[in-house]
């Protein structure tokens, strides 16, 4: 149960039980029917608010994660604890991952609750698609994030899947941070939108900045990112521009 800022302070409650009860369920009906391996996915809003960037592994515990986004991060975060907690008992084998935002073909265009990667570009090919002179964006354009593509994001998995049998967390990125600002700026310049950006800054920014150290993904299991930040953007407009 996921979702931008707007869903995250809409259903902090529901974003809590539901992610906290599908994890800890799924994950003692694995022990208990003797799966083989678990893999836990977790989320970069387990990280703190005010994590040193790139964010490191070993600061996962040092603070308390951005308030509009706790709830969710910490019901996932959840599951790191209780993946150990089995591993030290019962010796059941079970990872944990963090990867970072995603975007990509087919991911959530809803503007209630989709993130801002899929937020903007709906944004800006329905503005040309109406003759819309305006688009407005949440927040300062300030923050700073690292996306991820979806295809990159099953490569890291399927690999951890194979390669990786220990307890500790990893890290789950592409190695980059980008403002929101050069985001929105990208994104105005593929899809052609030559209107005006309105920057609502009565809204929130969310966390300050996120960026990972992906060098523990790398040793352990040889992941590196490997599609393009500009290309993987095209293919997403591109796949929401056709209306799939």
């Amino acid at each position: 149960m996921v979702g931008g800022i707007v869903a995250n302070r809409n259903n902090p409650g529901k974003f809590f039980y539901d992610n906290l009860m599908m994890g800890v369920q799924m994950m003692e009906q694995g022990r208990l029917r003797g799966l083989e391996k678990f893999v836990a996915i977790g989320t970069i809003c387990c990280y703190p608010k005010f994590t040193p960037v790139p964010f490191k592994e070993e600061d996962l515990w040092n603070g308390y994660p951005e308030e509009t986004n706790a709830p969710y991060g910490l019901a996932k975060k959840m599951l790191l604890v209780q993946s150990q907690a089995y591993r030290q008992q019962y010796g059941f084998n079970s990872i944990f991952l963090l990867p970072v935002n995603l975007y990509g073909p087919g991911d959530n265009f809803d503007p209630e609750t989709s993130h801002v990667i899929p937020a903007l570009i709906k944004k800006c090919v329905d503005a040309i698609k109406t003759d819309a002179s305006e688009v407005t964006v949440w927040g300062t354009g300030k923050a700073t994030r690292e996306f991820l593509y979806v295809e990159d994001a099953a490569e890291a998995i399927v690999m951890a899947s194979e390669k990786y049998n220990k307890s500790d967390p990893v890290n789950i990125g592409a190695g980059f941070e980008i403002s929101i600002k050069n985001l929105v700026d990208m994104i105005v310049e593929l899809t052609g939108f030559d209107g005006k950006i309105l920057w609502d800054t009565t809204k929130p920014d969310g966390q300050p900045r996120r960026s990972l150290d992906t060098s523990r993904a790398k040793k352990e299991f040889g992941f590196v990112a490997k599609t393009d930040f500009r290309t993987g953007l095209e293919k997403t407009i591109e796949w929401y521009s056709r209306g799939d």
